[in-house]
């Protein structure tokens, strides 16, 4: 997780803005929660969500330990159930205008044109000699503003108020629960296990397992691995160092003289077909069966299963006539 840095929070755009703001609307989350008597676990869950709101607002003020207790005491929270959403179901508040039409699209499609706009536009700005955005870190900043203006036309185009969306908000991320940490943990898994070394361990497990000296059977051992990586870890961008430095590099590249660009570019579709099939993907499988409060929680993986083999086996033949070329 990465945490912000006071000493380089008044630099013009910093990303620890973002953290920050993130980390008050947590800590919002959590005194809601724990002020909601008719939750059954609102203490351990308003515990759950200010443990977060601490890490996110005060990480690098404390010892590194202190937040890999944190992490711990989450992961024992969810773990043992102790993080649920409020029986109480919030609603619009009733003077929301709710009859906008499509027109309630609006916010969503903006949030990516105004990211985009935020990357092509205000990137590259500077003011007084210094850039406008920290360096690296142009696109989630325009991210983030893009998100805030799109909140302000929904409050808009609804007529609610902010204490509204702050309910709604609270709501669905009770609902979805210790599940909305899983892109944050899993998107670090790929540099652990790389920096680990497990790249070279799966490189001399494949080639001993499998002739790799066939050009076919090395294809089908990197997308098969990418596959199943981003179904254990839940993220193909986590499983794509392992792969690549493992598998991709070493022997498609080095072995067999394979395009780089386009093997990663169909690798990583092969890491997204293991996306459509594990609930360890949770804010693409289980996220949307949680907020559409689906009886089966695993039915958004049961609908794209079929779709998932099918674009893996497509995607095989594409890399066996495309890389090669």
């Amino acid at each position: 997780m990465y945490l912000p840095t006071f000493r380089s929070a008044f630099n013009m755009l910093q990303l620890e803005y973002a953290y920050w703001l993130l980390g008050l609307l947590l800590a919002w989350f959590a005194t809601l929660g724990l002020l909601d008597r008719a939750h059954p676990k609102r203490a351990t869950t308003g515990a759950f969500w200010s443990l977060l709101a601490f890490a996110f607002l005060f990480g690098d003020l404390v010892h590194a330990a202190v937040v890999g207790a944190i992490v711990i005491l989450l992961a024992l929270l969810a773990g043992f159930g102790r993080v649920s959403a409020s029986p109480v179901r919030a609603g619009l508040h009733h003077n929301a205008r709710v009859d906008s039409g499509n027109r309630l699209f609006v916010p969503v499609l903006l949030i990516p044109l105004l990211t985009m706009a935020g990357v092509l536009l205000l990137a590259p700005l500077q003011v007084a000699g210094r850039p406008l955005m920290a360096a690296n870190s142009g696109t989630l900043i325009s991210l983030v503003l893009a998100c805030l203006v799109s909140l302000a036309v929904a409050l808009w185009l609804t007529r609610s108020r902010v204490s509204t969306s702050i309910q709604e908000g609270r709501r669905l991320l009770d609902a979805i629960g210790w599940a909305a940490l899983l892109p944050l943990l899993l998107a670090m898994l790929g540099g652990v296990f790389d920096r680990a070394g497990v790249g070279t361990a799966v490189a001399d497990i494949v080639s001993a397992a499998f002739p790799v000296h066939i050009r076919s059977v090395a294809v089908f051992a990197y997308a098969a691995g990418m596959s199943v990586f981003t179904m254990i870890m839940g993220n193909a961008f986590a499983a794509f160092p392992v792969m690549t430095a493992g598998i991709g590099l070493p022997i498609l590249v080095g072995m067999h003289g394979a395009d780089p660009a386009s093997m990663c570019a169909l690798g990583m579709l092969s890491g997204y077909c293991g996306t459509l099939m594990t609930p360890m993907a949770a804010n693409f499988n289980l996220v949307p069966a949680a907020l559409l409060e689906l009886r089966d929680p695993h039915g958004v993986i049961r609908a794209q299963a079929p779709t998932g083999v099918f674009v893996w086996i497509a995607n095989l033949g594409l890399m066996n006539l495309i890389l090669f070329r």
